[in-house]
């Protein structure tokens, strides 16, 4: 096992990962002092090590032996928000709806490159380094506690429901977020009296600040069937 000393603290990863010899390959790929890895090749190990341990990554392969990679994922976003990267056979695109939905922070389709699934989860686990109102990535800087919001060092001006969707959007990066959901929680007190075209007239809003062709979505994108994600490059 590997590990870097931070203070007392290092960063623990669970690879669930059936195919051994993947699951080893893994752990060689991403063989740094920063980290140290636990192993697991079946769901019911995976659910033991997960209740035993505190974890700050997990890998989840999708089709277990006896269970499957999405009940575990739903298990571990029960108790909070640790980073989770689904691993999956197939490239179906309902099967990478279904694990964002359920909250997955990214999704990578076998065979895949091992040099970008360690670019991956880095990337995941600089997130986990920001602090929980605070959001960076590329040109963006949105300091939600501050109201200050700036992309490429331009200041944007936010209303007060723009400041709040874009906040749920950045805080579930890469997860797709339901309709209905997004409603709730942005008009709480009386989502039931809210015009069904309220949310798409605040995104078109949001889009027109924060993406260079709104017509376009880079990162702002919409989930037929779903809602809206914000993706990053």
């Amino acid at each position: 096992m590997f590990g870097q000393q931070r203070g007392d603290v290092m960063t623990e990863i669970l690879i669930v990962e059936d195919d051994q010899t993947l699951n080893d390959g893994i752990v060689l790929a991403l063989k740094r002092e920063e980290y140290h890895f636990d192993q697991s090749f079946s769901y019911e190990d995976a659910r033991r090590k997960i209740k035993e341990k505190e974890y700050q990554l997990f890998l989840l392969d999708v089709n277990l032996p006896n269970g499957s990679g999405y009940d575990l994922l739903k298990e571990i976003r029960s108790k909070g928000r640790t980073p989770v990267l689904m691993l999956t056979a197939t490239d179906m695109e309902m099967d990478e709806v279904m694990g964002l939905e359920l909250g997955a922070d990214d999704y990578m389709t076998k065979p895949f490159s091992l040099a970008v699934l360690r670019a991956r989860i880095h990337n995941l686990l600089r997130r986990q380094e920001v602090p929980a109102n605070d959001y960076q990535s590329g040109e963006f800087s949105f300091r939600f506690d501050e109201m200050v919001f700036r992309k490429g060092g331009r200041e944007i001006f936010l209303s007060k429901t723009e400041q709040k969707l874009l906040g749920l959007l950045v805080k579930n990066v890469n997860q797709a977020l339901p309709r209905d959901v997004l409603v709730d929680r942005l008009w709480t007190d009386g989502a039931e009296y809210v015009d069904e075209n309220a949310l798409s007239v605040s995104i078109r809003r949001l889009r027109e600040k924060i993406e260079d062709n709104p017509s376009k979505p880079v990162h702002i994108q919409t989930v037929y069937g779903v809602g809206y994600v914000w993706k990053e490059e």
